[in-house]
């Protein structure tokens, strides 16, 4: 245990995890946040706040895991580097870990002019990988970048990103290699639509026993309409919709293409349940957390306890 938080536990007692990811609101009401974590947590092992997800601006991730922290749930941080340097970063997992905050999440981050400010001043001091060896540095070693030694370290999960349904196919298991190297404890993927590139990936993880280095959760979520589909496949970078789901989901009435999009996921989760290495899944349903519950509870996955772990 290099942590103590409930994700770790899960995942090292053998479950299938189960983590969700909160929007950050655009309002200074904790309640704002409360709110929305209710939704999720009964579901739950963990639940993700984004750090200004897409290069807009939302309350601060380190808050509404604060707020979680309070609340009783059980956070994982976001932190990308696009905002900060490597000096404001350290602080923020310091100060993140003294608030109760066991997981984090590093990512390089979305580019500002995607965002709504794209006059602002993007950092990108570090990226993910040096944010892992940085987080593991403070962690394992007890001091920061500069050598300067700690009083006391964060116990922290590190945790990175992967999207294997992109190309080059053949690089992302040793792109997912790297991440391990360099601290990563767990990954949670990018949205996943295509299950054969996604049990070719995993093969490939297995080939070069990354498996055993690393706790995978699987990235789904509902789509909410075909035209939903054909708008983020378009718009969004690095999430693939293969054509015949955007078919499938054309293929009923408008009025029930919501619902068809929820069982999709569902299908997803049930098949990966069944794939070597994946140890869980992080369930993105933006504007549509209400389906949380129902997807877990369609794709047969255990209930959770009180204590975040997974009832027998």
């Amino acid at each position: 245990m290099k942590s103590g938080s409930r994700l770790e536990r899960v995942l090292r007692s053998g479950g299938f995890a189960v983590t969700a990811e909160i929007n950050s609101p655009d309002a200074a009401d904790p309640d704002a946040v409360f709110e929305r974590a209710l939704v999720l947590a009964p579901f739950c092992d963990a639940i993700n706040a984004t750090d200004a997800s897409g290069a807009h601006v939302h309350m601060s991730s380190v808050a509404v895991c604060s707020l979680l922290v309070k609340a009783g749930h059980e956070p994982v941080l976001q932190v990308a580097c696009r905002d900060r340097n490597r000096i404001a970063i350290q602080g923020d997992l310091l100060g993140a870990a003294a608030l109760g905050v066991r997981n984090v999440l590093c990512l390089t981050g979305d580019g500002v002019g995607v965002g709504d400010h794209p006059d602002a001043k993007p950092v990108f001091d570090l990226d993910c990988m040096t944010l892992l060896r940085t987080a593991r540095l403070l962690r394992d070693e007890g001091r920061f970048l500069s050598g300067r030694k700690l009083e006391s370290s964060p116990r922290i999960f590190l945790g990175a990103a992967s999207n294997p349904f992109v190309p080059p196919y053949d690089y992302r298991p040793f792109r997912l290699m790297k991440k391990i190297e360099a601290g990563a404890d767990f990954i949670q993927s990018q949205y996943c639509f295509d299950m054969p590139r996604l049990r070719g990936f995993m093969t490939a993880v297995r080939d070069l026993g990354l498996h055993e280095k690393v706790f995978f959760l699987l990235g789904v979520g509902p789509l909410r309409s075909a035209k939903a589909a054909q708008w983020i496949r378009k718009n969004i970078p690095g999430v693939v919709i293969p054509d015949d789901v955007v078919r499938r989901l054309k293929g009923v009435p408008g009025n029930r293409q919501r619902r068809e999009g929820m069982q999709i996921c569902v299908e997803i989760i049930r098949e990966a349940r069944e794939i070597p290495g994946i140890s869980g899944v992080h369930i993105m349903a933006y504007r549509q957390e209400e389906l949380v519950a129902e997807i877990v509870e369609a794709a047969g996955l255990p209930p959770r306890d009180s204590e975040g772990a997974t009832s027998p």
